[in-house]
């Protein structure tokens, strides 16, 4: 049976995924073919193993709200980005792929300023990636091999801020990212709002505080990271 008939049988249920071992980067390669770009489906490729995951729409309305954050978080304190939404990246030569729910360039958005394709055979990973609901050892193995340096995974109502470090994850307290600022809290506050006020009324008084704070923060590009 080809790899194109068993695609046409796939049905995953909102918040499900499903795993296809032993597939080799020729198969990965054309079932991203076959998937296509305009899909509700997001992928993760490690080592052989490939996952298929169809996110709910609560985990939309989630990772939209904390990109939202993020993208306020940006714009106030006057740091540079380029924001790579859902794309999807993958490096044959790391045998990996993924596809975030939302990412940033901002260490290096200057060397992503105006594409629209990425090749990570010369194009860095993204600074920062956000995963909501369900991150999996094969989008962990992923993102590391990838080099992918800040990861914030958002699970059962909670932030949790990862980094890179000697080529695993490891929880942090802050994000490297937007330094001293109370990002767990921020994350938990806003999302609590949105439900009680609404997803506007929420995110314009995020705006609000952040403003009320810069006098406060050191603003302005952070130093660059060392990537890979």
């Amino acid at each position: 049976m080809s790899v194109t008939l068993q695609l046409q049988q796939l049905d995953v249920p909102p918040g499900q995924r499903l795993l296809i071992r032993n597939l080799n980067w020729q198969k990965f390669e054309h079932i991203l073919e076959e998937l296509g770009d305009h899909r509700s489906s997001r992928i993760a490729y490690s080592h052989g193993t490939l996952e298929i995951r169809m996110p709910t729409p609560e985990h939309e309305v989630d990772k939209e709200l904390i990109g939202d954050m993020v993208k306020i978080l940006l714009d106030e304190l006057e740091i540079d980005c380029e924001c790579f939404g859902s794309t999807t990246f993958k490096q044959k030569n790391m045998d990996s792929g993924i596809e975030p729910d939302q990412c940033f360039y901002i260490q290096n958005h200057a060397r992503m300023r105006g594409k629209r394709r990425v090749d990570l055979s010369v194009d860095p990973p993204p600074d920062l990636a956000i995963e909501v609901d369900v991150t999996s050892k094969t989008q962990l193995d992923a993102y590391a091999t990838l080099g992918v340096l800040e990861l914030w995974r958002y699970e059962k109502n909670k932030l949790n801020i990862y980094t890179l470090q000697e080529d695993s994850y490891q929880p942090v307290a802050i994000s490297p990212t937007f330094g001293s600022l109370p990002i767990l809290d921020f994350v938990a506050e806003v999302l609590e709002q949105s439900i009680a006020i609404g997803r506007s009324p929420a995110l314009r008084a995020f705006r609000q505080k952040i403003r009320n704070l810069k006098s406060k923060i050191p603003h302005g590009n952070q130093q660059p990271r060392t990537s890979r």
